[in-house]
């Protein structure tokens, strides 16, 4: 007995280094991930997308060696709704956002469920999902190890250090304001946010290779820039200034919208100029992955949050021009939801190559799951769909439609009310529901959302209006009234 338990122990011990050394081999394989997320960004607002005045090298590189969605969506034409959507793999109206829901503890994020699957996890920038209890949703408390700079604040007060006006800096000051970001008081004169954050990134993963050089991470670069207020490096705005000059458009600056204006043209130098400091970032972060060997096994993804802002209600500045497009933030046409995403997967995606498949802000949760080998959380991200497929380059068909809720238009800011959508293949059904207008329109020959089809296809609009319908009704999706601003979550549907 005894020859055999040594037989046994014998062999134990000659496969147990086997079983770590796989284990350990496994997880070296894991890759590490990096969102890099930006405010405010239009369809048209990169090079690679078409622009001719703004320039982004450095993003486009990233599309050269990956793959560019020509049809990715963001969940919501405004910040915190899609910042929901992206971290729950939830549609912004099952969670009552924007309304009077929002972020809850309650909600296991993406950043949780990484961080339970062995990751690192980080974030700097715009957060902007506090809700009710102002700690306990914050990043540190869903999920991220660390947290610089993200809280409530949805822009900053300026985009140079102190980022507060004229108030003072010191660490632990009382009084902060809502708007004010926190956990930068130790910057300098001249310091511009949108590089500190990108600082920030760099030096956690600098640290994070000589602290934790076998375990993957999960980092989340959420920049406030292009957000207003429009403030850029003096020496970039000055480049565009003079290239300014050198521009020809063949539309008018401005044409008239349902409820104000809308920009035609991008020939705004200082927006120009914070779009340039945002490409910096990306540059920044590309060369610092290879100088410390963890370019070949980190993917980026790069996406937005919302569409650019070029449409107003008011007599507002506006950023930029979505055209052709129609309209931008806070709306459901296209220019308001319709975003630029640029996926690199090292050794996995096509270079070069540009996808027409459909996906959306919802989709990163479970995907960013498949990708570092973890199991999907159904229950979780309950919207969000695998797009792995479409990451690898290979044929992707969305089976199901992808739905926008938006109660809580700004008519009087940029322009937009209240409406509903859904896409399903090639068709999109906008439902104006306080108005009791519908429209209909085929994005595949119609990109710029200029011809109503409801009336010529009653029965294609009939049956999306009746999604749309059925899901609001599943969501239990609240409701404003325009007249009295009072919340419904239910009523006509």
């Amino acid at each position: 007995m005894r020859i055999v338990l040594n037989i046994i122990w014998g062999a134990m011990l000659f496969t147990l280094p086997l079983v770590v050394n796989a284990s350990n081999k496994q997880l070296a394989k894991q890759p590490n991930i990096l969102i890099f997320y930006v405010d405010d960004l239009g369809w048209m607002d990169l090079a690679c997308q078409g622009s001719k005045f703004y320039e982004t090298p450095a993003i486009d590189k990233l599309a050269a060696e990956g793959v560019r969605f020509t049809q990715a969506y963001t969940a919501h034409p405004r910040c915190v709704p899609a910042r929901y959507g992206v971290m729950t793999g939830k549609y912004p109206a099952r969670g009552h956002v924007p309304g009077k829901g929002g972020l809850v503890p309650e909600d296991l994020t993406i950043a949780e469920a990484l961080q339970a699957g062995g990751y690192s996890t980080f974030f700097t920038g715009k957060w902007h999902l506090l809700f009710k209890d102002k700690e306990g949703n914050m990043p540190e408390k869903q999920g991220f190890d660390v947290n610089v700079a993200g809280g409530a604040a949805g822009s900053p007060p300026t985009y140079w250090y102190p980022y507060r006006k004229g108030e003072s800096t010191a660490a632990g000051r009382k009084g902060f304001k809502k708007d004010e970001i926190h956990g930068l008081e130790d910057g300098h004169e001249g310091e511009y946010i949108t590089d500190r954050i990108t600082d920030e990134t760099i030096e956690f993963m600098q640290q994070h290779v000589k602290q934790q050089p076998d375990q993957p991470f999960f980092a989340f670069l959420s920049h406030y820039g292009v957000h207003t207020p429009f403030e850029a490096k003096p020496e970039l705005v000055k480049k565009y200034q003079k290239k300014l000059k050198t521009m020809q458009y063949d539309l008018p600056e401005y044409e008239k919208t349902l409820t104000g204006d809308t920009k035609m043209r991008q020939d705004f130098p200082v927006y120009a100029a914070m779009i340039e400091s945002i490409d910096q970032s990306m540059a920044k972060v590309s060369k610092i992955l290879e100088e410390l060997g963890l370019a070949d096994n980190t993917i980026v993804i790069f996406t937005a949050d919302n569409g650019g802002l070029s449409t107003r209600g008011n007599t507002r500045k506006l950023a930029t021009s979505n055209y052709p497009l129609r309209y931008g933030k806070g709306w459901l046409y296209e220019g308001g939801i319709r975003e630029a995403f640029i996926v690199k997967w090292p050794g996995v995606t096509p270079k070069g190559q540009v996808s027409e498949a459909l996906v959306t802000g919802t989709d990163i949760y479970p995907t960013v799951l498949a990708m570092a080998g973890l199991p999907l959380r159904p229950h979780d991200h309950l919207d969000g769909v695998d797009v792995t497929a479409a990451f690898r380059g290979e044929k992707f068909e969305r089976e199901t439609p992808i739905f926008w809720h938006s109660p809580m238009g700004r008519p009087t800011s940029t322009g937009d009310r209240n409406s509903t959508a859904v896409r399903l293949g090639d068709y999109k059904l906008i439902d104006w529901y306080d108005e009791g207008i519908i429209e209909l329109y085929n994005l595949k020959e119609d990109i710029g959302e200029q011809h109503d089809l409801s009336k010529k296809m009653p029965k294609k609009a009939e049956a999306l209006h009746q999604l749309v319908i059925e899901w609001r009704q599943s969501v239990n999706a609240v409701k404003i009234d325009p007249k009295n601003h009072k919340w419904s979550k239910k009523g006509k549907q």
